[in-house]
């Protein structure tokens, strides 16, 4: 795939929008974290822009008692690749990722 000549406002802009999606991820992370959002409601909305292209590792790192260990044996056990994002989740790992977190 060819990359794209950007205009350097053009690119100004991408890399805004990159940074301010980046700073939302962080604070979903934190709100995961917190408990103040919880796992179902990210995995419900995951055609969310913020929450769609995020790494299902790192979420699963972000929330309460789930370190990296935990999470990279989660990930094993229900089949999802290392480098996985919660867009390209399918119902089966959704599922069986609510059953052993609930």
């Amino acid at each position: 795939m060819a990359i794209p000549k950007l205009s350097p406002e053009e690119r100004s802009k991408a890399l805004a929008k990159a940074q301010k999606i980046r700073s939302q991820r962080m604070e979903v992370r934190k709100e995961l974290k917190s408990g103040k959002l919880t796992l179902d409601k990210v995995l419900k909305d995951a055609n969310n822009e913020v929450y769609a292209k995020m790494r299902v590792k790192y979420l699963l790192e972000s929330l309460p008692q789930v370190g990296k260990i935990t999470a990279a044996k989660l990930m094993e056990e229900i089949g999802i690749d290392e480098a996985r994002r919660v867009q390209g989740l399918g119902s089966r790992q959704i599922a069986e990722l609510l059953e052993k977190l609930s």
